[in-house]
């Protein structure tokens, strides 16, 4: 599950618990991202400020949070999943987003090679539900959707895969956040 994590919040734990859970995985990794190409990343915190909050948030031995993308420096999540892939050939890895990200998914780098190399999860976040679902990236993935009731199996399955979760939902996000806390 990658991200800036700019600030991380309960809404990441809920969406890792849920991911955890729902897709019976053995471990979730929180990919602190140094910098989303998407995004203005002049204000943004070190990635290390970033990555020991997230650990304070994520409270459970099956999160673990990663710098792996400075580490490798990368900057596009293919060429991590990429380097992942071939540094650990036997892992069956999943990725995990919000619906938000669902519903931009299609402005990401080589998006569609990233469905080609790992089976995605979607967890339903409040206000997306309908953006991401109608998204283009949803749509020309469409044939590749696998129904929620199959998620355990998911890591299981040959890309491309997506099952799209819903589940209790927050309303928090790192962006709400980020205003609060500069108008206050």
């Amino acid at each position: 599950m990658g991200g800036s994590f700019n600030p991380p919040h309960e809404g990441h734990r809920r969406i890792g618990l849920i991911a955890l859970r729902r897709l019976g995985l053995d471990c979730l990794w929180w990919m602190v991202t140094p910098g989303n190409p998407l995004k203005d990343i002049a204000a943004l915190p070190p990635a290390a400020e970033r990555m020991r909050r997230a650990a304070e948030i994520a409270a459970h031995p099956k999160i673990v949070v990663s710098g792996a993308e400075r580490v490798f420096k990368t900057r596009y999540t293919a060429d991590l999943i990429a380097i992942l892939k071939r540094r650990a050939p036997t892992v069956r890895f999943v990725w995990v987003m919000g619906s938000d990200n669902l519903a931009q998914f299609h402005l990401w780098e080589d998006w569609r090679e990233i469905a080609r190399s790992v089976p995605i999860a979607v967890i339903n976040r409040p206000g997306f539900l309908a953006a991401g679902l109608s998204s283009r990236a949803a749509a020309a993935l469409s044939r590749y959707r696998v129904d929620e009731e199959e998620s355990l199996a998911l890591a299981n399955r040959r890309a491309p895969a997506w099952v799209f979760l819903n589940g209790p939902r927050s309303a928090l996000s790192s962006t709400a956040l980020r205003v609060r806390r500069d108008a206050s």
